[in-house]
């Protein structure tokens, strides 16, 4: 049974090889700049986990997701979208990072249903080349709000959802 918990220290090894497969299976479908070979670095995962901001999907004793997740009053770099708006203006969650193990259905949208349920209002971004991600945010229910350039040759695409939070979700452990 799959349940959302925050990640440990110890899991960090196998944090980083989810990663690292995630990071190999955006170049192989198109998207090969999103992270490349050295985001998210080790030290950014190691500190979100410190800050209890890391949690993995978990089923039985197997990590078969991570992503940080957390609750905003207000994130700058979402201040101002390049085109578009969003939803609305309340306090709101962002998840970032998100990465599925090899071989593993499903622990996405588990993910980002436990993560909208935290906060009823959630706001997630992806790589314009990033069409998988864009499929999964639009299949839950994500509204496409606009784009945002987080660096000048780093365009994303902004998505947004709110709303009566799904039901039926494991709290974090």
């Amino acid at each position: 049974m799959r349940e959302i918990r925050v990640a440990q220290p110890e899991q960090l090894e196998e944090i980083m090889g989810i990663y690292a497969y995630a990071q190999k299976f955006m170049a192989e479908n198109g998207n090969p700049t999103q992270w490349e070979t050295v985001y998210p670095p080790r030290d950014l995962v190691e500190e979100n986990i410190h800050q209890k901001k890391c949690y993995v999907c978990m089923d039985g004793e197997k990590i078969e997701a991570v992503f940080y997740f957390a609750k905003q009053e207000d994130e700058p770099s979402y201040r101002q979208l390049e085109s578009g708006e969003w939803l609305n203006d309340r306090p709101y969650g962002v998840v970032h990072r998100i990465a599925v193990a090899e071989g593993t259905r499903g622990a996405g949208s588990f993910c980002l249903n436990w993560a909208f349920e935290q906060c009823g209002n959630l706001k997630i971004d992806t790589h314009d080349d990033n069409k998988p991600m864009q499929n999964l945010l639009t299949k839950l229910g994500f509204v496409y709000c606009g784009k945002l350039g987080l660096e000048e040759e780093d365009l994303r695409k902004e998505f947004q959802k709110e709303g009566n939070p799904w039901r039926g979700y494991h709290k974090a452990k």
